[in-house]
């Protein structure tokens, strides 16, 4: 019995992680990684601007991200990353910092994380490849998102 609890529990989760198995977005209408990305209208990227800007929202990313590594040092480092975790987390801080895009995340196995989808100018572009850099397990970032300014 002490050696089928740990077993029946170890199955539930990779279980768990396989029906979970999703694409992470920035927006509900960001392109998936396979779509043609299209400019967001300057009513949605005001929105998601307010939203993601106010100063609550970034205190729950931030101790989102906080909550994640931390259970990812007890867990055993990079090692043992989820891809849907590590999407989750580079989403969420895709999120705190380029508010106004309308970005896709999708994570391998092997530390690589692609980010598809829209950015308003730039510097927000240019900002997607260091921001996701800097949470623990990425090892590559593939950005094949597009400079597309709102339309009216």
């Amino acid at each position: 019995m002490q050696k089928l609890t740990p077993f029946l529990i170890s199955c539930l989760l990779v279980f768990g992680v396989a029906a979970c198995d999703n694409t992470s977005k920035t927006t509900v209408s960001a392109p998936a990684p396979d779509e043609a990305p299209q400019a967001p209208t300057a009513q949605t990227t005001q929105a998601a601007q307010q939203d993601a800007q106010s100063e609550v929202r970034r205190r729950q990313l931030d101790a989102d991200i906080r909550a994640r590594e931390q259970r990812n040092n007890v867990t055993g480092g990079d090692t043992q990353r989820a891809t849907a975790d590590l999407a989750s987390e580079v989403r969420s801080k895709l999120e705190a910092n380029i508010p106004k895009g309308r970005l896709t995340v999708k994570a391998a196995e092997n530390g690589t994380v692609t980010v598809a989808g829209t950015v308003n100018n730039q510097e927000e572009l240019a900002k997607i490849e260091p921001l996701a850099k800097e949470i623990k397990g990425v090892k590559a970032v593939v950005v094949t998102a597009i400079v597309a300014p709102p339309t009216n």
